[in-house]
């Protein structure tokens, strides 16, 4: 029978987990191959050209472009400060004199005798990568970044937003049907990474802003909820730039939806472990999950085992249903018929029967679920 391929969502208490870290641009590699890092620890840096300002001079002396070098007080590739005269005119009577000053820091880098313009660079900004796990260098790119290793738990969810983070595990709720509530969240969780049960209200996550919470996690949040939460409708398909203060996973979907049996036991055998933790999701080509990365402390790595990719789908595998009427669910494959199947669609594609958790079955396309790795 032919390997029946899904999306796999990835929720394991021991796992080898890579990530590359790449700067925009050519830079430098600070860390060595083998090195131990730290999540916060800037693993390679560089600078960004700085942004451009251009100035008509021309018009503001009242001089051609051909005689502006006369009048220039600057010249390429000298620097200039904010309100610092760039250029300036030389009349017989001084009160006619036209000064005019720079309106940003920077270099001159350029003066047009065809244009009059004068281009000012503004000074480059820095950009610093951040090893993101805890973890060691097992691959240097020269000039451009490293692959950092880490051994231990890993929680894929299936949507979030807000970039990467760190903090303490802490679990707020007794069981993943729980929703979390706004009251729940003290001031001593701030900087942490708290997991609730189900559903993510706005107000909830809104305490969690106000308390400083790094990161949240629960099984579901309104769709009502998020558009509040952002102050606009989430469009497009990629997230992780978000701006709110905290960074937030959903490991079930929308609505109020209890978190997986499994992912709450995993995260729950972490509490008061340092995690890292990012939103970024993206659902077209490229597909990226939010994910909780827990690395095991460096005396315990050897016993962690090592990912590898599913095969297909067999019997027993444990799985979400990703479409309705069973959007949400989790079960395990009971059976893989080899023949095609009609759905109300019309159309004629491969199925499954799952039996869901609490003892009911069902007979469901094979795109229609995501396999959960054990």
């Amino acid at each position: 029978m032919a390997h029946a391929y899904t999306p796999g969502l990835r929720v394991t208490r021991q796992a080898v987990v890579r990530r590359e870290r790449r700067l925009p641009l050519k830079g430098e590699v600070v860390v060595a191959p083998g090195s131990a890092v730290r999540r916060d620890q800037v693993v390679a840096r560089t600078e960004l050209p700085g942004d451009v300002a251009t100035v008509n001079l021309v018009n503001r002396l009242g001089v051609s472009p051909a005689e502006l070098q006369r009048y220039m007080l600057k010249h390429e590739g000298e620097a200039v400060a904010a309100g610092e005269p760039l250029a300036e005119t030389r009349p017989l009577i001084k009160w006619f004199k036209t000064t005019v000053t720079s309106p940003v820091s920077g270099t001159v880098e350029s003066i047009s005798a065809v244009t009059g313009q004068v281009i000012l660079r503004q000074a480059p900004r820095p950009v610093e990568v951040l090893a993101y796990i805890d973890g060691t260098v097992v691959e240097v790119f020269p000039g451009e970044g490293v692959t950092v290793e880490t051994r231990g738990a890993f929680v894929q969810g299936i949507f979030g937003i807000g970039g990467e983070r760190w903090g303490t595990l802490r679990l707020l709720v007794q069981s993943p049907d729980e929703a979390l509530e706004p009251a729940a969240i003290s001031p001593d969780c701030a900087g942490q990474v708290i997991v609730g049960g189900s559903l993510l209200s706005h107000a909830t996550i809104e305490r969690a802003r106000q308390v400083g919470v790094a990161a949240i996690i629960g099984g579901g949040i309104r769709d009502q909820d998020l558009r509040q939460l952002l102050g606009y409708d989430l469009g497009v398909a990629i997230t992780g730039t978000e701006e709110i203060g905290l960074s937030l996973i959903v490991t079930e979907g929308f609505g109020a939806i209890a978190m997986a049996r499994k992912t709450f036991d995993v995260l729950r055998a972490c509490v008061g472990r340092e995690v890292s933790v990012t939103g970024a999701t993206q659902i077209r080509a490229g597909v990226q999950r939010p994910e909780i990365v827990v690395p095991l402390p460096q005396e315990a790595t050897r016993a962690a085992e090592t990912g590898h990719p599913s095969e297909g789908l067999k019997p027993g595998d444990l799985l979400r249903v990703i479409r309705v009427p069973y959007f949400g669910r989790i079960g395990r494959v009971s059976a893989l018929p080899p023949e095609l199947q009609q759905i109300e669609s019309g159309a004629r594609v491969r199925v499954l029967e799952v039996q869901f958790e609490d003892g009911a079955r069902a007979v469901v396309p094979r795109a229609n679920v995501e396999l959960i790795e054990e």
